[in-house]
């Protein structure tokens, strides 16, 4: 299989992980104020929508579909 086939793949399992999990949970933090030994950092929770599993597992399909090799 081709290199192309195989990120398909890679991706259908991904999405579909996403898919079954109801999302995928992520954290954000970044650096808000720095003043001398004093350090406050601010974190983001957010939740990756299972939209974007969907489309993962559409987008890996295409790619295995267009990496087969051709029968003439």
């Amino acid at each position: 299989m081709k290199p192309l086939g195989w990120i398909g793949v890679l991706l259908i399992v991904l999405g579909a992980f996403i898919i079954v999990r109801g999302g995928l949970p992520y954290t954000k933090s970044s650096n808000e104020v720095e003043v001398g030994p004093l350090k406050v950092t601010a974190r983001e929770k957010g939740l990756v929508p299972p939209l974007a599993g969907i489309a993962a597992v559409v987008i890996g399909g295409v790619l295995v579909f267009s990496a087969r090799k051709k029968s003439a």
